[in-house]
């Protein structure tokens, strides 16, 4: 078992992930530090992954009141947007543009078919390639769904100009962490 291991090694046999640092700087807007030694837990209102993954689901919140009232869940909605924005996609361009898996898209997928919200017809060039298309109920739909971005912006006190410098940024981010 993994536990009889690590618990029969004592904590300094194990080499750290930045062995080479005895203290972490944390710098904040004010111009102060705070100056932990490496092995304290960094508070979590402290560590950006927390702040990005609860600003997703406050998002998610904001937005279910209104994708209750379309019949949608959040992860539908993304899959109609990506067919809005590209007018057609195959499974996998869905699971690309979304960061998924093509088998966590094609559930989403076959619900959205069955509401009859999108058609799927497999490629004549290549039976493997799943074609997937908006029918005009999902486009009237995604129409439906453009207060989400109002309703975002209410709910932020953040002006449209403010919301997009902060897109683009963490934008930016994402596509470091990328690299």
């Amino acid at each position: 078992c993994d536990n009889d291991y690590r618990d029969k090694q004592s904590s300094s046999d194990l080499d750290p992930p930045c062995r080479d640092k005895t203290y972490r700087d944390t710098y904040f807007r004010d111009k102060t530090v705070l100056r932990q030694r490496r092995g304290d837990v960094r508070p979590l209102d402290q560590q950006i992954c927390f702040t990005l993954y609860a600003t997703s689901m406050a998002v998610t919140r904001a937005y279910k009141p209104l994708l209750d009232e379309l019949g949608l869940t959040y992860p539908q909605y993304l899959v109609l947007s990506v067919l809005g924005e590209a007018g057609g996609l195959t499974i996998g361009g869905v699971a690309a543009r979304l960061d998924l898996e093509s088998s966590t898209v094609t559930p989403l997928v076959k619900r959205l078919e069955a509401s009859g919200l999108l058609t799927r017809t497999r490629s004549l060039e290549d039976e493997r390639r799943v074609e997937v298309k908006l029918t005009a109920a999902g486009e009237a739909l995604l129409e439906r769904s453009d207060c989400l971005g109002d309703r975002l912006m209410e709910r932020s006190k953040m002006s449209g100009p403010q919301l997009e410098t902060l897109n683009k940024q963490i934008q930016a981010l994402r596509d470091q962490i990328n690299q």
